[in-house]
């Protein structure tokens, strides 16, 4: 999907300048611009950011098949899970069709070098996971912490956090977050 594209035809649809999201989500205007142009492609907290302007979700602006999935699904079978990629970071939503969804559960695979990104994320809600695969280097606040396998973790989202694998293997890890964001 072509970021920059899928962003202006929804700022667009908004009835929104780009100088209008900007102010909203408290970007420069070229910062807009330059991912509606695809001359940036931006992170995760920097995408989340400039959404929250619109507002919507990651979820929201990376589905368009949302609205035909059956909202009282139940089972959702691995090809089923919405991809919200960012960059090298993999991330697969379970449940987005959901009503009242109140969780984002997602499973995560981070390359060896990938990141969230350089700017921390913090949001309102909780945070939790476990590490399955590989090992992943968790920043919270001050503190940096290197997951192993089976390793977990549990804080408020609204703690500025990273995560970030500087190992020579990827690392998978399950999550779920409050609220559900994506």
């Amino acid at each position: 999907m072509d970021v920059g594209e899928r962003l202006q035809a929804i700022r667009k649809l908004k009835g929104l300048s780009q100088r209008e999201l900007a102010k909203r989500a408290g970007v420069t205007n070229s910062t807009i611009s330059m991912i509606e142009k695809n001359s940036v492609s931006p992170s995760i907290s920097s995408l989340r950011k400039v959404l929250s302007g619109i507002p919507m979700s990651m979820v929201e602006f990376f589905s368009e098949e949302l609205e035909a999935q059956n909202p009282t699904q139940i089972v959702y079978k691995a090809h089923e899970l919405i991809d919200i990629s960012d960059g090298e970071v993999t991330m697969k939503l379970v449940g987005k069709a959901h009503t009242g969804r109140a969780i984002s559960f997602l499973t995560e695979t981070y390359p060896p070098g990938a990141d969230t990104g350089t700017d921390m994320l913090a949001h309102d809600g909780e945070e939790t996971g476990i590490l399955i695969e590989g090992r992943l280097e968790l920043t919270v606040g001050l503190e940096t912490f290197v997951l192993e396998v089976g390793d977990s973790y549990y804080f408020e989202s609204s703690r500025p956090h990273r995560f970030r694998n500087p190992f020579d293997v990827p690392a998978r890890l399950v999550s779920a977050a409050t609220p559900a964001n994506f």
